[in-house]
C-alpha cells in the first residue's frame, strides 16, 4: 500500500496557490479576488512560514507582481490554467510522489481549458515524479490525517457525475492504492448550494490525530443547520484509522451569507494550516471573530490569521480551495 497523504499540520516544502487572471471569469470582482489572493499570499509566505509559489497565466503575472510588491517568499510562476482552484485541479503530494487525478470541472459544470495540465505542471516544477490516476477526484473532497484516514461527503464521492457506477468499497479501494487510506470515514450531505456537490473541506476538516472540527449553525437562519449537525452526529460515533474514537469540536459558521441568488457556501471550515499559521476565511463579524478565537485554540502552536475572502467566495470557494501544499 502506498504511503497516506500526510496530514495539513505536516512541514511543507512550499505552498502552491492560484492567482486569479480571468478578467471573462471574474468580471467585477476580479481586482477585488485579486487584492484577497495576494493578502493571503503574503500572509502565508510571512508569518505563515511559507515558502509560496503562486501561479499566474500570462494575463495575470503583471498584477501578480505589483501585489505582492517582492514580498519575501512569494514566488510568482507563469501557469496554464482555466481558474484558480489548486486544492482540486493541482496534484496531491504523498511520499515524495504528485498523484495527478481525472478533473471535469466538477461533474461537468465548469470545463474549462488546461485546468486538466494544473498537476503536470506543478509535478514538473517541484521535481516530484507524477502518477496519474484513471479516477476522477477532487483535492477538496478528501481530508487526511496522516495516518490512512480520509474524511469524505458520499454526495461528491459517488457522485454518478464524477465516477459512474461507483460504490463505496469501490471508491474505498481506489483511495487506498492511490493515496494510501486505510479507512475511509463517510458523511453524507455537504452544504447547501456548494456547486461541488459537498466537498469535505466546506464541512469537516482533521485539525489533530483524532480530533474532527466542524461547524454549528450561527443564527436562526442558517441554511445548513441540519447538515452540521448530522455531520457532527455522525463523527461523534466514528473512529479512524487506529482505532481511537473521534473528537468532535465545532465552530460557529458564518451563518447565512446572502450572494445575487440566495445563500452562498460561505465557510470556516476553508481555513489552512500553514507552517506557522492557520488562516481562515473571514465573513460576519460576530461569527468570524468566534470562529477565529475557537480555531487558536485548537492551534496553540501557531498564529491565527482571519482574511477577508467575499470576492474569492464569488468565484465559489475560499483559501483552502486555491491551494495545496507540497509536504516537506
Amino acid at each position: 500500500m502506498r504511503t497516506p497523504v500526510p496530514a495539513e499540520w505536516a512541514p511543507h516544502r512550499a505552498m502552491w496557490l492560484g492567482f486569479p487572471s480571468h478578467a471573462d471569469l471574474w468580471e467585477d470582482d476580479l481586482a477585488p479576488a485579486q487584492a484577497e489572493v495576494a493578502a493571503l499570499a503574503r500572509a502565508l509566505a510571512g508569518p505563515g512560514g511559507e515558502r509560496v509559489r503562486l501561479l499566474a497565466t500570462a494575463e495575470g503575472l503583471g498584477a501578480a507582481r505589483d501585489l505582492t510588491g517582492g514580498a519575501p517568499g512569494v514566488e510568482i510562476a507563469l501557469g496554464r490554467f482555466g481558474d484558480i482552484w489548486r486544492r482540486d485541479t493541482g496534484p496531491i503530494f504523498a511520499g515524495g510522489t504528485a498523484n495527478a487525478f481525472g478533473f471535469n470541472g466538477w461533474g461537468g459544470k465548469y470545463r474549462l481549458a488546461h485546468d486538466d495540465e494544473v498537476a503536470g505542471q506543478i509535478a514538473e516544477a517541484s521535481g516530484a515524479p507524477l502518477a496519474t490516476h484513471d479516477f476522477i477526484l477532487e483535492g477538496g473532497a478528501v481530508d487526511h490525517d496522516g495516518f490512512g484516514t480520509v474524511l469524505t461527503t458520499r454526495q461528491c464521492l459517488l457522485n454518478p457525475n464524477r465516477n459512474p457506477g461507483w460504490t463505496q468499497a469501490a471508491a474505498e479501494a481506489a483511495l487506498g492504492e492511490a493515496l494510501g487510506a486505510k479507512k475511509v470515514l463517510w458523511l453524507g450531505e455537504g452544504l447547501v448550494r456548494d456547486h461541488t456537490d459537498g466537498h469535505i473541506d466546506n464541512l469537516a476538516r482533521f485539525v489533530a490525530p483524532g480530533v474532527v472540527a466542524c461547524p454549528v449553525a450561527f443564527g436562526a437562519d442558517d441554511p445548513n443547520a441540519a447538515v452540521y449537525d448530522a455531520a457532527a452526529a455522525a463523527l461523534a460515533g466514528m473512529t479512524d484509522a487506529r482505532g481511537e474514537r473521534l473528537k468532535v469540536v465545532r465552530l460557529p459558521s458564518p451563518g447565512r451569507i446572502e450572494g445575487e441568488d440566495g445563500p452562498v457556501p460561505a465557510s470556516h471550515m476553508n481555513f489552512l494550516i500553514a507552517n506557522r499559521a492557520v488562516i481562515m476565511p473571514t465573513y460576519e463579524d460576530d461569527a468570524s471573530r468566534l470562529a477565529l478565537q475557537a480555531l487558536a485554540a485548537l492551534f496553540p502552536d501557531r498564529e491565527a490569521i482571519g482574511l477577508p475572502s467575499n470576492a474569492i467566495l464569488t468565484g465559489g470557494g475560499s483559501f483552502h480551495c486555491i491551494t495545496q501544499q507540497e509536504p516537506a
